[in-house]
């Protein structure tokens, strides 16, 4: 068993009943939230990864750590949960088990992921455009999108929605080009 599959075996049931939790309780959008502040928090700090995930750290000096760092940041279910997770060992798993309920909400809200990838940030308008593109391709009620600049595209946007991509880069037109020069001539 790969390490990923072994990862989303333990991260899945756990964020599936933090969905069930959160429904139960109506508190699902709440908990969107708090799991994006986590998944915020962890991606902005490697040390912290490290330290919920060394098996040499006792469980009362990582709950001390989580209750530091939150703080009253997010709700107190999602604390609780947190602290079920430390006392189980689970808690190096909290980055899968954040983005398998990120996935899970959107699918629940009708929302798709776009990762956007430009040379320079992206003006509203444009982020605009791209919403509106990328929800003529996917048909989604509502688009989420992750962003991230790549200096060597050139200039341009490239979307990946899923398994789909929309290359509107320079890049990528330069090398369509090549293509085409390419089949042309032979």
């Amino acid at each position: 068993m790969s390490r990923n599959s072994y990862s989303a075996g333990i991260s899945e049931p756990y964020a599936e009943a933090l969905m069930s939790l959160a429904q139960a309780h109506d508190l699902v959008d709440r908990f969107g939230e708090d799991t994006k502040f986590l998944l915020s928090v962890l991606q902005d700090s490697q040390e912290l990864q490290q330290f919920l995930g060394s098996p040499i750290v006792e469980a009362e000096a990582k709950k001390q750590v989580v209750r530091r760092v939150v703080g009253d940041q997010i709700h107190p279910y999602t604390l609780n949960f947190l602290m079920l997770l430390v006392e189980r060992r689970r808690i190096l798993f909290l980055t899968g088990i954040c983005q398998h309920y990120q996935a899970t909400l959107r699918k629940l809200n009708r929302t798709v992921l776009a990762e956007v990838i430009s040379t320079v940030e992206l003006t509203e308008a444009q982020q605009q455009t791209v919403i509106a593109r990328v929800q003529q391709m996917s048909g989604a009620e509502q688009v989420e999108l992750q962003r991230r600049i790549d200096p060597e595209l050139i200039g341009g946007v490239l979307i990946k929605v899923g398994s789909q991509v929309l290359d509107a880069s320079i890049r990528g037109q330069l090398r369509r080009i090549t293509y085409s020069l390419m089949n042309s001539a032979g």
